[in-house]
């Protein structure tokens, strides 16, 4: 799918220099996390014929784990960043500040395309 936002984004250095793509950005939740919401949401796809009032019960609860769980991993992601740039002069540690730059926006776009 094109992403007419990223192709106005001025390429990565990294992808100029060696010609590939920059890596996919790291999974917000971990897997463990993510894997258990995902057999709740299993669970109830599973017993809707059965029983709809808990199957749909039981996708609200996943619904509200996965929420809680990307609250939880943008708070603490928000917070590496935050500390990676607050204390650093911005003459001798400008490559350290376009680096927290590039991640806010990477992270930002992910947040809007959801």
């Amino acid at each position: 799918m094109y992403d007419q936002t990223r192709a106005q984004q001025p390429p990565d250095r990294d992808q100029n220099r060696t010609g590939h793509r920059p890596a996919p950005p790291d999974a917000l939740l971990p897997s463990e996390e993510r894997d258990a919401v995902l057999d709740r949401l299993r669970k109830a796809i599973n017993t809707f014929a059965d029983a709809p009032r808990d199957a749909l019960e039981e996708a609200e609860g996943a619904f509200d784990d996965a929420a809680a769980h990307l609250a939880n991993a943008l708070a603490r992601r928000r917070g590496t960043l935050h500390e990676s740039w607050q204390d650093q002069d911005v003459e001798t540690h400008a490559e350290e500040l376009r680096v927290a730059l590039r991640q806010y926006r990477e992270i930002t776009q992910r947040l809007v395309r959801l």
